[in-house]
């Protein structure tokens, strides 16, 4: 076992420079990792892979055997051995990282969810179920509820309750028409149509806002901002360029949903402008002869006068 030891380390180290060469010239050949550059073959094969070769050199001299050829033929094809085993192990180790961060981004995208939907009902927005619309929804309503599925398909549940408020707000503005007028008057179905147009031009921002989400969806901000803090120093011109282009992606994408935002915002207050100034409209016909001042005015005097009415004995 020694002379097997021995012959291992002596094969192992003649075999770093013929491999520091080849990394030098083409780093991917003798690294595991593609995107490692020539300072970490320098590193491999100047310092870790003699340091392990001496360690087992020093360790197989107990006992004063002489080296085996099976041990040095080993140690010559370890390296060629070795690699494919490595990157097999890293890229194994690369996915199950890649796994557990994209269930840790589901996990974190369904706690939002619950957090905006219970802010949502505090501040008495009414949450849409795409699942279970509500009973009786019409097609506008339905649109919603698939506008408001497409973003949170995409883990934006921070977008999706947009989905809600516009709902809410279309609900209330058909209800304060409903108190207002007939549903078979020319004004009803006037004021409906337009709000309509008005819901519908917000679905269709929110499908939009869906679409360009789903172009980033995979590409994770937190990991490129990691890589190129703890990395940046040792990362290639060309995987830095790469890191930086998907990290302006993510910002263009994040300013035009801001824009996107910001017209459904103008929506809402529409519908509110909307459902204010028909609440303000007076259609039912008074039912007091007189105005409350007046009659007010003559509750008073009447009340004075009262005593008028007192019996005297």
């Amino acid at each position: 076992m020694l002379g097997f030891l021995q012959g291992f380390s002596y094969g192992l180290f003649m075999t770093c420079l013929p491999w520091l060469l080849v990394g030098l010239f083409n780093p991917s050949l003798a690294l595991p990792v593609a995107a490692q550059g020539r300072l970490q073959v320098i590193f491999r094969y100047c310092l870790v892979v003699p340091f392990i070769s001496m360690l087992l050199w020093l360790t197989s001299l107990w006992g004063g055997f002489s080296p085996s050829l099976i041990g040095w033929l080993t140690g010559i094809v370890a390296i060629p051995v070795l690699l494919p085993v490595e990157r097999t192990l890293r890229g194994w180790l690369a996915r199950r990282r890649e796994r557990r961060r994209e269930a840790q981004r589901v996990a974190d995208a369904h706690q939002q969810r619950a957090q905006e939907e219970r802010k949502a009902h505090e501040a008495g927005v009414v949450v849409l179920d795409p699942a279970k619309p509500p009973v009786g929804a019409d097609e506008l309503v339905l649109a919603m509820c698939r506008a408001k599925q497409g973003l949170l398909e995409v883990n934006r549940p921070d977008l999706a309750i947009l989905a809600d408020r516009l709902y809410s707000r279309y609900r209330h503005v058909m209800d304060v028409l409903s108190g207002r007028f007939h549903s078979g008057e020319l004004a009803f179905e006037r004021s409906r149509g337009l709000v309509t147009q008005v819901c519908l031009g917000g679905v269709d921002t929110l499908t939009t806002m869906a679409s360009h989400a789903r172009g980033v969806v995979r590409v994770d901000g937190d990991y490129v901002r990691r890589r190129l803090a703890q990395e940046g120093k040792r990362l290639s011109e060309e995987e830095r360029v790469a890191l930086v282009r998907r990290l302006d992606l993510l910002v263009e994408t994040e300013h035009r949903l801001n824009e996107l935002s910001a017209r459904i915002e103008s929506a809402l207050t529409v519908l509110d402008d909307t459902a204010v100034s028909m609440a303000r409209i007076e259609t039912a016909r008074p039912q007091a002869s007189v105005t409350t001042e007046k009659a007010l005015e003559d509750l008073r005097r009447f009340v004075e006068g009262a005593d008028r009415y007192a019996r005297k004995d």
